[in-house]
């Protein structure tokens, strides 16, 4: 998140996936990465690779931020 303000600070555009991704937002069965500002994982030594739901999360938050930009192309 510390990076969102400096990045927004220079004049990108940031629109957060918020709750888009629907109830796999709220999987609670098994540790799992990501929040409402986007897609992530926890990697603690390295062990530890992306669940198939983090990367169902990180591909949603890819097609929902592709969504937005065509939708700005489109209107510039």
């Amino acid at each position: 998140l510390t990076a969102i303000t400096q990045l927004v600070h220079h004049g990108m555009i940031y629109v957060p996936m918020g709750y888009t991704f629907g109830a796999g937002m709220f999987e609670m069965e098994h540790v799992k990465g990501g929040s409402p500002y986007g897609a992530g994982t926890y990697a603690g030594d390295g062990s530890r690779q992306p669940t198939e739901l983090e990367l169902e999360q990180a591909f949603h938050q890819g097609k929902y931020i592709a969504g937005i930009a065509n939708k700005l192309k489109g209107s510039a």
